[in-house]
């Protein structure tokens, strides 16, 4: 019987994309951005639509920036130039990273930062503008 529940626990780790093991797997990368909002802890980070990490943290940095680390895997690796936007799945879906790679054949490691970012776009801010600009 415990081997059972142990058993339930591991699956439901692996299928819930978390895993003990993921810090020997994944190397962080950091980004700051104007504006998350709407971006949670656990967020894919995808290249091409094909999710290759997640958002591992998102806290308010020195400058007033939203600072942003991901979980990024080993076998990927994005060049120092590479541009990070925060998009959203669908027309009200959910937030997720999406990093275009650039050109430098230099690539970022453990702590690593990428320094082009575009922020999240605010629909609530935009109909609240439209509406009372239009009046």
């Amino acid at each position: 019987m415990l081997a059972g529940f142990l058993a339930f626990g591991y699956l439901s780790l692996q299928m819930g994309e978390f895993s003990i093991f993921d810090l020997e797997k994944n190397y962080s990368i950091i980004a700051e951005f104007d504006n998350v909002s709407g971006l949670k802890v656990g967020a894919t980070v995808e290249i091409a639509g094909v999710n290759v990490g997640k958002v591992a943290d998102v806290r308010l940095g020195e400058e007033g920036l939203a600072r942003v680390a991901m979980l990024i895997r080993h076998d990927v690796k994005v060049s120092t130039d590479a541009i990070a936007s925060i998009r959203t799945q669908g027309l009200i879906g959910d937030k997720y990273i999406k990093l275009i790679q650039g050109a430098d054949e230099e690539r970022l490691s453990e702590g690593g930062e990428i320094f082009d970012t575009e922020s999240s776009v605010d629909f609530e801010e935009l109909v609240s503008k439209y509406i009372f600009e239009s009046r």
